[in-house]
């Protein structure tokens, strides 16, 4: 990994809402009204996106990730005149897109889980995932602190993700396009040291979740830590203004459009 990329993630918050008209845990898709989440870095938001009703919403933060990246993302002017989508997510304002369109598979299907083919794969891949934590995940109980009670959870890193990803393949079709899993291949060279999560658990409740990664470094740093703490979210809400834009064509713009003037690659 970059360092720069390194640097990045070291510094950067995600804080993920979800609304439904259930408890979570009893929720499927359609039960969902609304979500929001917001990528933040150093020097302020990097993304955040919101789905409200039957729209989602997105919002780049240009200048952020130009100094999070060290360089200067293409202005309007330097875009091809046919580029108006992607021009409209550079402005750095809120775009909008139908929400159905970023449920489509790579066949332009639309997919959900309540089709019983979906259902059953789910089914047989979150039994997968169950056995795999059965046999590769050391529990135990550390004890209560600061009102929460933790247990702990241990395991070889590579050996727990290999397995991981062996088990999601049933669903790399449901993948958006050109998003791949990795191969084994991939992965052989991922570090097999052990690294041990700590779940804090009040009123039966998770509250947070934290995992030191600075095992899998080479590094001389005691600490890397990953935190995901659970509480009450944000209410998400429309923006006031958002330009709609069609997300087959922002796509073809960023993978697939003509490159700008004096580039060998494209924009983004």
């Amino acid at each position: 990994m970059p360092e720069q990329v390194a640097e990045l993630l070291a510094g950067a918050r995600i804080a993920v809402s979800v609304q439904s008209k259930k408890p979570l845990q009893d929720s499927s898709e359609t039960d969902i009204t609304g979500m929001a989440m917001k990528v933040s870095g150093p020097d302020g938001d990097l993304l955040e996106y919101r789905q409200v009703g039957d729209w989602a919403y997105l919002r780049a933060g240009v200048k952020s990730l130009e100094k999070a990246s060290g360089s200067q993302l293409p202005s309007a002017a330097d875009l091809p005149p046919a580029a108006t989508d992607l021009k409209q997510v550079l402005g750095g304002g809120w775009v909008k897109m139908p929400a159905d369109s970023l449920t489509k598979n790579p066949s332009g299907k639309e997919t959900s889980s309540a089709d019983p083919g979906d259902r059953a794969r789910q089914k047989v891949v979150i039994k997968g995932l169950q056995q795999l934590v059965g046999r590769e995940v050391q529990l135990k109980d550390t004890g209560t602190k600061d009102g929460a009670d933790h247990i702990t959870a241990t395991a070889p890193f590579r050996t727990l993700l290999t397995g991981l990803v062996d088990e999601l393949r049933p669903l790399a079709a449901d993948l958006p396009q050109g998003a791949r899993l990795p191969t084994g291949k991939d992965l052989k060279d991922a570090p097999n040291k052990k690294i041990t999560a700590d779940f804090a658990i009040r009123n039966g409740a998770l509250n947070e979740m934290s995992v030191n990664l600075a095992p899998l470094a080479d590094t001389k740093d005691d600490k890397f830590a990953l935190v995901l703490r659970l509480g009450k979210g944000d209410q998400a809400a429309a923006p006031g203004q958002a330009t709609q834009i069609d997300p087959d064509a922002l796509a073809q713009q960023l993978f697939g459009g003509p490159a700008i003037p004096g580039q060998k690659e494209p924009a983004l």
